[in-house]
């Protein structure tokens, strides 16, 4: 089954002019937040901006919920819900989109700084699943925060602003290199040779008798002057090491977006965008962001916690009679869009995809019925039922979509959130963006997709 190419849609002027502003607001966004905590603030902040209220202070206020009514919930600045009430009570469902905001990376580990031949290095352990060669000779930023024991905290983004100093990891030359071509691929750098180099000047000759890591020395004694913080303080910190500078335009035509995060980022900011779209809808709108997606959805901020769960109840105390069937209740009748990427085919690489059943650029927003790894293993796998349901939805509001496999049978697979929601008896598909380098430092998109997928949001939301 061909599907037509989605910028066929989008002749030049005033058409593709909507397609490009919204890209462009979709680069501006990803460029300015690398982070989940980055993430989080910004669309916080804009969620209020467009009359969302706090969440936490309508249930301490004891705020009586009515239709239209929007609500942001902040999980520990690391995830967030957003609710549009519905004009049918919450335990008939809820249309939910459900991303995540993390991407792979590289964390400082707690004890990070140490020197090395009068280097000044920051030892770091991958977050995710990435390839670790391609992480190297690359410049470099670090953002994060600094938590303080006096409850303070140093916010930090160094790297990315206009003047600032980059940091990387250096590579074997090739020179010196026969030993390491003969490497596999997982082996060519090892994890813990992810170390930072990030200064070499040692300690003024007048103080030098104070230290005894003279580069070391002088680092925290900028840190100090700087941030304010101490060698300590990197037992309370969060600092994560990201590709440094904005996401680019690519191509000669500007249809595609190079940038570091758009797993799952060009999925999160299309579905928050979408809530927007949204007035009164017939069934209660979600927006849900989440942490941790890319280490199993674990911990506190992650999909496998109870946050989005305590949410929901409070919500329903707060729209009326509160009573734990009517909990379930609403959880069960929900439907969901895992919004998450699929893998594009890339033509230097044809052997791991099967044409047929393979996601392209340019054909729209990717359904995947199911993910996981070879026999289905770790997958959702949506009924047929509610993919019926969502071709009509796609097909009556012209949105240009495509469904695909993550590669070929045997070759690899991965996973998402959706296996989670749909522990709750929901509908739940996996639904998002093709890219390709996924997991790279620099991911690529196509412009048209992105579009589509925001368009296919607003539908869903609204006709679920």
């Amino acid at each position: 089954m061909s599907k037509d190419n989605a910028w066929m849609k989008y002749p030049e002027g005033k058409k593709r002019e909507k397609v490009f502003a919204f890209a462009e607001d979709y680069r501006r966004f990803i460029s300015e937040c690398k982070t989940e905590r980055e993430c989080t603030a910004a669309i916080y902040e804009d969620a209020i901006k467009h009359g969302f209220v706090d969440f936490d202070e309508a249930v301490k206020t004891g705020k009586k919920l009515k239709k239209g009514d929007r609500i942001v919930a902040n999980n520990m600045g690391k995830g967030l819900a957003l609710f549009i009430i519905g004009k049918k009570p919450l335990e008939e469902g809820m249309n939910i989109l459900g991303a995540h905001i993390d991407s792979p990376r590289m964390d400082l580990k707690q004890v990070p700084l140490y020197e090395d031949t009068e280097f000044a290095m920051l030892d770091t352990h991958y977050y995710g699943g990435i390839k670790k060669y391609q992480w190297v000779t690359l410049p470099l930023a670090l953002h994060g925060v600094f938590c303080k024991k006096d409850g303070t905290s140093v916010k930090v983004n160094i790297g990315d602003k206009p003047g600032d100093p980059v940091f990387g990891v250096s590579d074997l030359l090739i020179h010196l290199s026969a030993d390491q071509m003969e490497k596999k691929g997982a082996k060519v750098v090892e994890g813990e040779n992810l170390d930072l180099l990030v200064a070499s000047i040692p300690m003024a000759e007048e103080e030098k008798e104070k230290a005894k890591d003279l580069v070391k020395a002088n680092l925290l004694k900028i840190l100090e002057k700087e941030y304010g913080v101490e060698e300590d303080d990197f037992l309370s910190a969060e600092i994560e090491v990201v590709p440094a500078g904005d996401a680019r335009d690519y191509g000669f035509d500007r249809s595609m977006i190079m940038g570091y995060g758009h797993d799952d980022r060009v999925c999160a900011y299309p579905s928050y965008r979408a809530m927007l779209e949204v007035k009164t809808p017939e069934y209660t709108s979600v927006c849900l962001l989440v942490d941790k997606e890319e280490i199993g959805s674990v911990g506190a901020s992650g999909m496998q916690s109870r946050f989005f769960e305590n949410t929901v109840a409070e919500l329903v105390n707060l729209t009326g009679e509160y009573s734990e069937l009517k909990v379930r209740r609403a959880l069960k009748n929900s439907k969901v869009l895992s919004s998450d990427v699929s893998a594009a085919f890339d033509p230097n690489y044809p052997s791991v995809m099967e044409k047929r059943n393979a996601a392209y650029f340019g054909k729209g927003l990717v359904f995947n019925k199911y993910t996981g790894s070879r026999g289905k293993s770790g997958s959702n796998d949506a009924n047929a039922e509610y993919m019926a349901k969502l071709r009509n939805i796609m097909d009556t509001n012209e949105v240009a979509f495509q469904t695909a496999e993550l590669g070929k049978v045997d070759q690899g697979g991965g996973g998402t959130i959706a296996y989670i929601l749909a522990n709750y008896d929901m509908n739940v598909i996996d639904s998002g963006v093709p890219v390709l380098n996924m997991h790279a430092p620099w991911e690529i998109i196509s412009k048209v997709d992105l579009y589509e997928a925001l368009r296919g949001y607003v539908a869903f939301l609204k006709e679920a």
